[in-house]
């Protein structure tokens, strides 16, 4: 459609699949955005998987379903298994396990904080190990993550819309809030309108790696893993 001045104009969607990893910082902080979009404006936030283990994976090392535990991937298994009762298990269990390792620098890679995170949701701790024992939770993560591996998508986060198209981001480390998040959402959906627009990206300064810096302190202290910066293609 076009807007009034004949400029190009895409319908602003109804829903959204938000493909995160539980361990990626800005996925995280984005999820607090995109929560606040939903709640807003009633977007339905549909909460899908995508492994940075796996597309950073090096070389003659183990994929992430090939492992007995693997941080990132068995967080999301043990997602999957939720999510097959309600996506809003899954919500819950996202929102818990990303402040606890985002926020409070806990481990939620760790088994034993994952069923405590559990036991704070009023869940039964049992669900970790369940999940890991059930090989089907590794089929759903996996199906989620080629689902858009497959569309060229390399990180986190992605938006898969329904008309087929994926965009990589918003990635920030404040999300806005109000007016202002349903502004920055309704920016990010008129790329829509523009299927050969790939890139706009802002350069980081000084000052802006000083603030996500301090941003990210609690999972940089927190992390069992070395972090990836995984550049746009």
């Amino acid at each position: 459609m076009t807007s009034v001045r004949g400029q190009r104009q895409a319908p602003s969607p109804g829903a959204v699949d938000f493909h995160f990893d539980v361990m990626c910082p800005y996925a995280y902080q984005t999820s607090l955005w995109m929560r606040e979009v939903r709640d807003l404006i009633g977007v339905e936030v549909r909460w899908r998987f995508f492994s940075l283990e796996e597309v950073n994976r090096a070389e003659g090392k183990k994929h992430p379903w090939e492992r007995s535990w693997s941080y990132g991937w068995s967080m999301m298994r043990i997602g999957a298994y939720l999510r097959r009762t309600d996506m809003e298990l899954l919500d819950r269990w996202y929102l818990a396990a990303g402040t606890a390792l985002h926020v409070e620098g806990r481990k939620p890679h760790r088994p034993e904080v994952a069923a405590a995170l559990l036991v704070e949701l009023g869940l039964d701790p049992a669900i970790v190990q369940a999940a890991i024992e059930d090989p089907t939770t590794h089929n759903e993560v996996r199906a989620d993550h080629e689902r858009v591996t497959t569309l060229g998508a390399f990180g986190v986060p992605t938006l898969f819309f329904d008309d087929g198209q994926a965009l990589f981001g918003p990635v920030l480390i404040d999300p806005p809030t109000g007016d202002e998040a349903i502004a920055l959402w309704e920016s990010v959906v008129a790329w829509l309108a523009f299927p050969h627009l790939y890139e706009l990206k802002r350069p980081k300064q000084a000052k802006d790696l000083a603030a996500i810096a301090t941003t990210f302190r609690p999972y940089l202290e927190a992390r069992d893993w070395e972090t990836v910066q995984k550049e746009a293609l």
